[in-house]
């Protein structure tokens, strides 16, 4: 259904209205965003119309090429989401305690969100038709859930009788140059040593048209009742997983010059390893999967902290909550940006906030719950001004997991509330008191005129 018309566009000169469905374009059925925006990029187009009242019009087009028609529908899919058909072992929903909001226990497992929004699918939903559009559209790249290339293994993790026919669209996609991305959730005496080590032989040959592999631990609330019974792993096993990435790295950039295989962030958290250097994760491809954000955090603060060319006289109080996984990144670099400017009077507390909700084997920020950050702050001595990262929330809005909101904090713990982008550069302007700023060109400018900045 059409919900809206562009003014002066193509639509509106047409007295296209909404309530109007697009039928057809071009005599092929409209099923979704896809279709629609794959056929409408021809110069002329052969439009049939429901109108409100039940008459059907059909309406020709001609139109510069790839030119918009100004076409307004209810939701970007244009169409209902999939839902997951697996029961998988490791499904952080099915740990989900009751009584939260209905849209977090949807999983979805839709190929076409993958290619709009990152999400990973398993393909089992998928059928023939659904792969040829793929390649048809080139809707790359598609993410892949795969955990194991062991057809009967993966049937068991994902408790679904398709899951292993399902590996063979991944051939299917890497004839046809489709760019894919991996992800192996690991989970203990599962899926990882030997049966990990063939995986990744096996996903090693369709490099480069698969760009990366992602390997993260299972994450395992406190809610698993009568769920399947999964171990967490502990510093040797993550010390073993992260041996077994290296060795692999090795061996496809010898033959490639990219790295392929990453273990997230988690990992070396664990086995309290340093984190890869920068090159090794080729560009950030699996940042959603919690892969290499901490190394880009340092990165980024460290860069932007180098742009500063003058000191700076900064009189700040504040503090900084974030979960276990970043706590001790976040302070060591509160901590750097602290040295650099030793005119300053800076005063700032960095909180672990451990995770009470789901269960302290939880420790990524973006799962930490607003009434554990009430609970574990309140009565302490927070500055003016308390920075959260904007991971916590759910996104372009101000509230947490459990409804929560912003301005709850606000009230109870009776001070200023921020909500900080993910980059190094916001992270070190929200700690010099910059707000929507362009930080480089205020630096510098400062720098130029060679007098003492306030902020």
């Amino acid at each position: 259904m059409i919900v809206g018309v562009e003014p002066g566009s193509i639509a509106h000169e047409l007295s296209i209205e909404p309530g109007d469905h697009l039928l057809t374009v071009n005599q092929e059925p409209v099923r979704d965003v896809f279709d629609y925006q794959f056929f409408v990029t021809e110069e002329y187009l052969t439009l049939e119309i429901e109108k409100k009242n039940g008459d059907i019009e059909e309406i020709e087009i001609e139109k510069d090429p790839g030119e918009d028609l100004g076409l307004l529908f209810a939701s970007d899919l244009m169409d209902e989401y999939r839902s997951c058909a697996n029961r998988c072992i490791f499904c952080f929903i099915d740990q989900m305690p009751p009584g939260m909001r209905e849209t977090l226990y949807f999983k979805d497992d839709d190929s076409r969100l993958s290619f709009l929004q990152g999400n990973y699918v398993t393909l089992t939903n998928m059928k023939e038709e659904d792969v040829e559009r793929i390649i048809r559209y080139r809707m790359e790249p598609i993410n892949i859930s795969i955990h194991t290339t062991n057809p009967d293994l993966r049937c068991k993790m994902l408790q679904n009788r398709f899951a292993g026919k399902a590996l063979s669209y991944i051939d299917r996609l890497y004839e046809a140059g489709i760019t894919m991305n991996g992800q192996i959730v690991l989970c203990k005496g599962v899926n990882d040593g030997e049966e990990l080590e063939k995986t990744l032989s096996d996903l090693s040959r369709y490099v480069p048209v698969m760009e990366s592999v992602s390997i993260v631990p299972v994450g395992l609330t406190k809610y698993r009742d009568n769920l399947f019974p999964l171990e967490p792993f502990s510093k040797k096993d993550a010390e073993n997983v992260i041996k077994t990435v290296e060795k692999f790295q090795n061996s496809i950039y010898n033959k490639s010059l990219t790295h392929f295989v990453h273990a997230s962030d988690e990992f070396y958290l664990l086995a309290e390893a340093p984190l890869p250097e920068e090159e090794r994760y080729d560009g950030y491809l699996q940042l959603e999967n919690g892969v290499g954000m901490l190394r880009l955090l340092k990165e980024e603060f460290q860069e932007a902290l180098e742009a500063i060319k003058t000191d700076l006289s900064i009189d700040r109080s504040f503090s900084i909550a974030t979960g276990a996984l970043a706590y001790p990144y976040v302070k060591e670099l509160t901590e750097l940006a602290c040295k650099k400017m030793p005119d300053s009077r800076i005063d700032f507390r960095v909180f672990e906030i451990k995770n009470h909700f789901f269960g302290e084997s939880i420790t990524v920020s973006g799962l930490i719950c607003g009434q554990d950050i009430i609970a574990q702050l309140k009565g302490k001595e927070l500055g003016k001004e308390l920075l959260l990262p904007v991971n916590m929330f759910r996104s372009g809005e101000e509230y947490f997991l459990d409804d929560v909101t912003k301005a709850d904090l606000e009230r109870e713990l009776k001070v200023k509330v921020t909500i900080v982008p993910r980059d190094g550069e916001a992270l070190l302007r929200a700690i010099m008191g910059l707000e929507n700023t362009d930080f480089r060109r205020q630096i510098y400018e400062q720098a130029d005129r060679g007098d003492r900045w306030q902020a």
